[in-house]
C-alpha cells in the first residue's frame, strides 16, 4: 500500500478518451487512485478527473508525451507527489492510421513508432526503476497483429514490438513479482478505429468476429483490469487476445 492515500497507484496512458479512459474509470471504481495521462487534451483528462472525484476515487490528470523520456520521468515524479509510488502501468498511449507500406511517408513512419514503441519503452525503463514490487503492468499490442490486412503492415510492426518487450520484460523483472502482460483488442468502437472509415466498412468490421459486433471500452477495460488484479498473479508474460473470437 502507499502511504500517501492508503491506496494502490495507477498511470493509464492515453486515458482522456477511448479505452484509457474507460480503464481509468474501471481501476478507479475498483479502488486505485489513478492518473490520468493524456498529451494534448486537457479539457477530456479534467473532465475525466472530475467525474471520477466526483465518484469518490482519487485521481489527478498528468500532461506528458509518453515518447519523450523527460516526459515520462516527470509523469512518474508528479504521480509519485501527489499520489503515492507506482502499483499498476498501463500502456494504453497509441496512433493508428492505415496506408499502404509503399505510400507511408517518413513522418507517419517516425510518428507510430515514437509513440508505440518509444512511448511504451520509456514508460516501461522508468518503471523498472520506480514501480513497487509486486505491481502489474499491462501493455496494448492489437488483434490487427494476427489479421495481416493490408495498410497495417506499419502500425503491426509497432505491436509486434510491443509484444516482444512483453515476453523479454517479464523475465527481466524476476524477483520483484511483477507480472507484465499484454491486451490485444480487436475492432473497438473508439474514435481510434472509427476515424476514416466509411459506415460499410465499420460494419464489415463489426461482422467479423463470431460475436458479431465491435467490442466497446468497458470490454478491454474488464480484461485490464483482471490483469491488473491479485487474481492475476499468475499470469506473466502472456499476450491476451481480447476480440470476441476473431483471430
Amino acid at each position: 500500500m502507499n502511504a500517501l492515500n492508503n491506496a494502490q497507484v495507477a498511470i493509464v496512458t492515453g486515458a482522456s478518451r477511448g479505452i484509457g479512459a474507460a480503464v481509468a474509470q474501471r481501476l478507479a471504481k475498483d479502488g486505485f487512485a489513478v492518473a490520468i495521462n493524456y498529451a494534448s487534451s486537457s479539457a477530456e483528462a479534467d473532465a475525466r478527473v472530475t467525474e471520477l472525484t466526483a465518484a469518490g476515487a482519487k485521481a489527478i490528470a498528468v500532461k506528458a508525451d509518453v515518447s519523450n523520456a523527460d516526459d515520462v520521468r516527470r509523469m512518474f515524479e508528479v504521480t509519485e507527489q501527489q499520489l503515492g509510488k507506482v502499483d499498476v502501468l498501463v500502456n494504453n498511449a497509441g496512433a493508428l492510421k492505415t496506408v499502404p507500406l509503399g505510400d507511408t511517408s517518413d513522418a507517419l513512419y517516425d510518428q507510430t513508432f515514437d509513440i508505440n514503441v518509444r512511448g511504451t519503452f520509456n514508460t516501461l525503463r522508468e518503471a523498472a526503476a520506480r514501480m513497487n514490487d509486486g505491481g502489474r503492468i499491462v501493455n496494448f499490442s492489437s488483434t490487427t497483429l494476427a489479421l495481416n490486412m493490408p495498410g497495417y503492415a506499419i502500425y503491426n510492426a509497432t505491436k509486434a514490438a510491443v509484444e516482444a518487450f512483453t515476453h523479454v520484460f517479464a523475465k527481466e523483472l524476476r524477483g520483484r513479482n511483477i507480472t507484465v502482460n499484454a491486451v490485444a483488442p480487436g475492432p473497438i468502437a473508439t474514435s481510434l478505429f472509427l476515424d476514416g472509415k466509411t459506415e460499410e466498412q465499420i460494419q464489415n468490421f463489426a461482422k467479423m468476429p463470431p460475436l458479431q459486433r465491435l467490442g466497446q471500452p468497458d470490454d478491454i477495460a474488464s480484461v485490464v483490469a483482471f490483469l491488473a488484479s491479485a487474481e492475476a498473479g499468475w499470469v506473466n508474460g502472456q499476450i491476451l487476445r481480447a476480440n470476441g473470437g476473431l483471430a
